[in-house]
Parts: C-alpha cells; sequence; structure tokens
C-alpha cells in the first residue's frame, strides 16, 4: 500500500521549566541514502554503476600534480661550489657560486660578506644573493679557519625563493689555495612556518 503513513516516533522533551512537549522524531531512510549517493557521483545525472570511461581515465592519469609537490623538494642534501677570485677581504666583498645541486642557489649567484676578513680567520654574516631580477636573498653566517681551511655555513631565512629556507655545510678548499675555490657539503630544508 503506496499511501500508508509511517508511524512516527515520539520523545519527551524538557522545555525551560517543568514543562514536558511531545514532538515527533522523523527518520529519513530514504532521504540520506539519496543525498548521499548524490555527494558521491558529484552530482552527475548519469548512472552510478557506468563503469569510469577510457576518456575520464585519461584525464585523471594526465592530470597536474598539486603545485606543492611539483615546485622543488623541500629538503635534501647540499652540494655547492664557490669561486673566490674576486673576494678583497674587506666588507662587502664576494665570491660567485660556480655549480649547485639545488636550483634555488643559481650559478653566479654571490656570497656577500658582511666583515672584514681576520687575519687567522673569516667569521662574517653573509648574504646569498642570486643573479637577475627578484628580492631573492638568504641570509646566513660563516666561519673559516685559514690554516685548516675548514668552516661552517649556516642559512636560516631569506626573502622570496629563500622564505623559511634553512642550511647546514661544511666548508672545504678544494683544488690548489691558488684558485680560491671552496666548497659547501651539507643538508638544506625549507619549512613554511605556521
Amino acid at each position: 500500500m503506496g499511501n500508508e503513513v509511517a508511524r512516527v516516533k515520539r520523545e519527551c522533551a524538557r522545555t525551560g521549566g517543568s514543562q514536558i512537549e511531545w514532538r515527533p522524531v522523523m527518520t529519513y531512510r530514504n532521504a540520506f541514502p539519496l543525498l548521499a549517493l548524490a555527494m558521491v557521483s558529484g552530482c552527475v545525472v548519469t548512472d552510478a554503476t557506468d563503469p569510469v570511461g577510457p576518456n575520464a581515465t585519461a584525464a585523471i592519469r594526465d592530470a597536474p600534480a598539486p603545485a606543492s609537490s611539483v615546485s622543488f623538494p623541500r629538503s635534501g642534501a647540499l652540494h655547492v661550489t664557490k669561486n673566490c677570485l674576486e673576494y678583497t677581504g674587506l666588507a662587502g666583498g664576494f665570491c660567485s657560486i660556480t655549480s649547485s645541486d639545488l636550483d634555488q642557489i643559481e650559478v653566479g649567484s654571490k656570497v656577500i660578506y658582511a666583515v672584514i676578513r681576520g687575519a687567522t680567520e673569516l667569521d662574517s654574516d653573509v648574504i646569498l644573493d642570486l643573479p637577475g631580477p627578484g628580492n631573492n636573498t638568504a641570509f646566513g653566517h660563516c666561519h673559516l679557519v685559514f690554516a685548516t681551511g675548514v668552516g661552517l655555513c649556516t642559512f636560516s631565512g631569506g626573502t622570496g625563493k629563500f622564505t623559511h629556507f634553512e642550511a647546514n655545510a661544511v666548508v672545504s678548499r678544494i683544488g690548489l689555495p691558488a684558485e680560491r675555490n671552496w666548497a659547501w657539503d651539507g643538508t638544506y630544508s625549507f619549512s613554511p612556518q605556521d
């Protein structure tokens, strides 16, 4: 019998004081599954049991990855070389990046030293400044002992590409001292702050 009215369950609820009010509690046995089906199918009018066609499969397979996963790795090993033939030892003196395995650190970038080098060591804040337009700089500190030819550079933050950039690298001389080539070997990460 299609026109039967289903029984409605009633419950007791307190309203304010000590008065009791009786009201119906409805159960929607058919509405909820239909609503769920519409949500899952994306409100498409076609039959939900149809197999996915080849065009839909290709569209899913060929869809570009989300921007956050394709922009660049968030952490890893860092290997950079620099040449310091143009470094004067004065504040504002610089070395030039000659190779880098991190795309954000471009060849031709300059490592600019903030203070005059000492007689036996360099202990200076540095700015890693990229060539070309834009405000892409990383801020760090380098300490190098000349007698051993070994040191440490650390970077923490910056602007543009280097926002939330962190790096720690051991500095070592490569080649002959007169060539003034140096390597940075360490790790880096880009960690967005909440």
